[in-house]
């Protein structure tokens, strides 16, 4: 990565952020996007993330810059293991492991889910953007479950308006810290990068609009007091669950960045898995439907406990 800092020009001057970005750092205006999400992008020492903000001349621009085109090429690696539990000839419906990164970026160049993706289905290279091919929406590393990609361009347009919309059913298994007492609720609250620390995700007036659904399946007293719930997503920001969840008191269990990590209750990773996927065919209209199991892992964690 290279720094980049300067003034902003005059012949840039009313531009989104996100155009002067690409224009300068010579990259799709996509990649100058995951650069202005990831909090890599500041004006005049303030990180800006809202893409369509107009910059006036003489803002200072500062940001970390890919080095090369080059690092957007992603070979194919059919070591990366690829679990397919719904496959058709425009949508799969992938099973990720914890661990696994779903498409390159800063810090992870090679062995991505996107790698062993186009390994098994070459045809993919050309759908959506170069450096996550047939990518809709994406999982966190450390969280395991199902999503769905695209393997045409009519698919990956579908499947990129019916999240628009809010009309896929994304349902997340997770135990937090201490019984949450409300046998359902939904936490309503604004998402965007945090003011102290820009590589987390807060809830910040004027961030996105965020939606988060949960209902309690158990709580737990023994040896600390817990609860296992059922997320259901309306919005998908990043980190959506793991913040809205700290944000009322009860961070996600074994979460290093979100404070749920406490001696009390070791965990292996943060204890979030994707279990349901639901969805109408973006080409034939027909129900696409897959459920993924808890992982052992998370199994192992619940194991430990004894309900209240």
């Amino acid at each position: 990565m290279t720094a980049f800092d300067a003034a902003l020009p005059e012949a840039l001057a009313g531009e989104r952020l996100d155009r002067v970005v690409a224009m300068l750092c010579d990259v799709p205006r996509s990649v100058a996007g995951e650069l202005i999400d990831a909090g890599g992008v500041r004006v005049d020492g303030e990180v800006r993330t809202r893409k369509a903000d107009r910059l006036e001349e003489g803002q200072r621009l500062t940001l970390d810059v890919p080095e090369a085109a080059a690092e957007l090429i992603v070979e194919p690696d059919p070591d990366v293991p690829v679990e397919v539990v719904h496959e058709d000839e425009h949508v799969l419906v992938i099973d990720k492991p914890a661990g696994l990164v779903v498409h390159p970026g800063a810090g992870n160049p090679t062995g991505t889910l996107v790698h062993g993706l186009l390994a098994r289905f070459p045809e993919i290279a050309d759908v959506g953007e170069s450096f996550r091919p047939g990518i809709v929406h994406r999982l966190d590393r450390e969280t395991s479950g199902l999503l769905a990609v695209a393997r045409t361009a009519e698919a990956h347009a579908g499947l990129t308006e019916l999240l628009r919309v809010h009309d896929i059913v994304r349902r997340y298994r997770t135990l937090v810290w201490d019984h949450v007492t409300e046998p359902r609720g939904q936490v309503d609250a604004p998402i965007g990068r945090s003011t102290k620390d820009p590589t987390k995700m807060a809830i910040v007036v004027g961030g996105r609009e965020a939606r988060t659904g949960y209902e309690v399946v158990r709580r737990y007293d023994e040896p600390v007091p817990a609860t296992e719930l059922v997320c259901h997503l309306e919005t998908g920001r990043t980190h959506q669950i793991r913040v809205h969840l700290r944000g009322i008191g009860h961070p996600v269990v074994g979460d290093p960045r979100y404070g749920g990590v406490r001696q009390t209750l070791p965990a292996p990773r943060q204890f979030l898995h994707a279990e349901h996927l639901a969805f109408r065919h973006p080409v034939t209209g027909a129900p696409v439907e897959a459920d993924s199991p808890l992982p052992a892992d998370l199994q192992a964690v619940l194991a430990t406990l004894h309900p209240a």
